[in-house]
């Protein structure tokens, strides 16, 4: 795995790039992203590019040995192109431009934008496709940070209604679909159609969703647009583009497909302090990040791009941008650094070099301090050098477990969640760490993958199911188990005619009667574990495998699939895990709290996400607090 940053020239006086450059080299890494926000420089009078600047921090940087990945700057479009377009900014859900003065104000819809957008990427690759020192590009940056995927400006809604057309053929075919008769919505052409933002109350679920499928569409669009031109005059360089974490509003596996390295932005602290994680886990993994959350958006992005994947930003010390912003346990970045090697990572760099004493990001540390001393990640980046160094190339296999990831089931969920607390990645997440916790290896694929090879396949929900995915299912001989809301919803957003889990009943012969959301803090108890948050009153012929403790139904098992009719809380995923495991044959590990295990063709590593030394009793030894133990298989 080979190990860069993330630098940004055009901030520094020229003088130091050199000096820059060297340290980087002597430091360990060997990549180095540019550009990706650089417009106003590359192009600071319209039509007039000022390349000199760039080509001679390339030059420096090929110089000292380094290799380039070359970013798109169209993230940040210049003042003079948004005075020139004004109506290119995005529209927010209030029917608010996002205005000029920080970065992606712009609609992916835009067709002006995307002509501009054409034309800078192919000066780009023009200069610089053949260019020695670029190994790969970067489109763009980070798609839909700040709420940006979805836009309600006029070109958004003129794209919208051709995206129905083509979809739905006559507006009686989607009045059909989504049953517009209620409430008197019913369209007599499609120009009548506006996006659902601004109505009354909540708009009709099947006009959200196809919006959303569309905006997602939207984005893989503008992706490939950058792609094909720059396979046109940069032909044998990867392309990638960092996807971020805990980030659903478009379907990574479509951009997934056009370009050949997913990468993803770690920032392990801040997701932690971010997202729903409780009091005490924020408290237990402060300075360290939930053991999981790296390596499921490590697992996550193997599976949007064919198995290559990175890492584009690795966190290096404290962010800016989380509510409360912790500095790492002395050696968590080089536990980050070697928990992305043991998932496949081909590269991990780290965001970002110097830490900028300027704008809006100059309290997000960096590798160096502001006046170019090492900050404290910089021993630690040698440490993981070295340690890579050590073990040589890592190769993955196929995990013995997979989890059904689905981005059009993020979007169901929460268009109509039902109860408040019904969150999607939440319960995805909760399913990956009982497999994590327990030792296992885990790939998370979409449903149109080939799931005959795993041992266990878990389903947390998938409320539309894709054509052929229950008879994918029906085929299995390893243990399946299905979450709640799975086959809830038709693909227009309606409840099947024969009701839930509608075509999955071809795998599991059930029928969900009702569904009831619990209010947060109720929990009716049962054998080893509690309903909470959500249950459905389930008829079958089968008798269910477990029940609560009223005698209801909770889990019914039809060979080697289950359905579970309620959320699982994690007591009731250990059980099942467990089950599942012992029907397949799969060892389990009994890890201690904080530990997790993953493995590669050729070696065992054991990372230790605690506060404090634990004892790991597969390794016979003890793990000091933020630390990893590898050993060859």
């Amino acid at each position: 795995m080979k190990l860069g940053c993330c630098y940004y020239p055009e901030h520094w006086p020229e003088d130091r790039w050199a000096d820059d450059a060297a340290r980087m080299a002597a430091m360990g890494l060997s990549l180095v992203r540019i550009g990706e926000f650089a417009w106003s420089r590359i192009e600071p009078e319209p039509g007039h590019f000022d390349w000199g600047w760039l080509d001679r921090a390339i030059a420096t940087l090929h110089g000292a040995g380094l290799a380039v990945i070359l970013g798109t700057p169209t993230a940040t479009p210049p003042k003079w192109l948004v005075d020139r377009m004004p109506d290119m900014v995005a529209i927010d859900a209030d029917g608010r431009p996002r205005g000029f003065g920080s970065r992606r104000h712009y609609c992916f819809s835009h067709e002006g934008y995307r002509a501009e957008c054409r034309r800078i990427v192919t000066a780009l690759a023009q200069r610089y496709g053949q260019h020695p020192a670029v190994v790969m590009w970067q489109t763009d940056n980070e798609y839909g940070c700040h709420d940006t995927v979805l836009s309600f400006s006029d070109a958004a809604a003129s794209a919208f209604r051709g995206w129905l057309a083509a979809r739905y053929g006559t507006p009686e075919a989607l009045n059909a679909a989504w049953g517009n008769v209620f409430w008197s919505m019913e369209y007599r052409s499609f120009a009548e159609v506006d996006p659902p933002n601004l109505t009354v109350t909540e708009a009709n679920p099947a006009h959200w969703l196809d919006y959303r499928r569309f905006a997602s569409d939207q984005v893989a669009h503008f992706n490939r647009e950058q792609v094909n031109i720059i396979r046109a005059h940069s032909p044998g360089r990867d392309i990638t583009h960092n996807f971020m974490g805990f980030f659903t509003e478009f379907d990574h596996h479509d951009v997934g497909r056009d370009i050949d390295v997913a990468t993803w932005d770690s920032y392990p602290l801040g997701f932690l302090e971010q997202f729903w994680f409780s009091r005490d886990e924020k408290a237990a993994y402060l300075r360290q990040g939930h053991p999981d959350i790296a390596a499921f958006h490590h697992d996550l992005y193997r599976g949007c791009s064919g198995g290559r994947w990175g890492v584009m930003e690795q966190q290096p010390g404290p962010v800016n941008w989380a509510r409360f912003n912790p500095a790492p346990l002395p050696g968590m970045v080089a536990l980050w650094t070697l928990e992305a090697c043991a998932h496949g990572a081909e590269l991990t760099s780290y965001f970002r070099w110097r830490q900028a004493p300027f704008a809006q990001e100059q309290m997000h540390a960096g590798l160096l301090r502001p006046d170019s001393t090492e900050a404290e990640a910089a021993p630690e980046v040698r440490k993981a050098a070295a340690r890579l160094a050590g073990i040589g190339p890592q190769v993955t296999a196929r995990a013995p477990a997979a989890l059904v990831f689905s981005y059009e089931a993020a979007w169901a969920v929460g268009i109509q969640p039902q109860g408040q607390s019904f969150r999607y990645l939440e319960l995805v997440f909760e399913c990956y760490s009982a497999l994590r916790e327990r030792g296992l290896d885990v790939d998370i694929v979409a449903p149109s993958a080939d799931l005959s090879g795993y041992r266990m396949v878990l389903v947390p929900t998938l409320p539309i199911i894709p054509d052929g995915f229950a008879e994918t299912l029906a085929g299995l001989i390893s243990p399946v188990l299905i979450g709640p809301r799975s086959g809830s919803k038709t693909a227009s957003f309606s409840i099947p005619e024969d009701l839930a889990p509608g075509a999955l009943k071809a795998a599991i012969p059930l029928a969900v009667t009702r569904v009831e959301s619990l209010r947060d803090g109720i929990a009716e108890p049962a054998e080893g574990f509690a309903v909470t948050r959500w249950r459905e009153d389930v008829t079958s012929g089968l008798s269910p495998e477990i029940t609560d403790g009223a005698g209801r139904g909770v889990v019914y098992r039809h060979g080697p699939i289950r359905y579970c009719a309620i959320w699982p809380d994690r007591a009731l995923l250990r059980l099942l895990v467990e089950r599942m495991a012992g029907e397949a044959g799969v060892d389990l590990f009994d890890l201690p709290e904080g530990v997790r295990v993953r493995r590669t063709g050729s070696h065992v590593f054991t990372f230790n996400y605690g506060a404090e030394p634990v004892a790991v009793p597969h390794i016979g030894a003890t793990l000091a607090p933020a630390s990893c133990h590898i050993a060859p298989r």
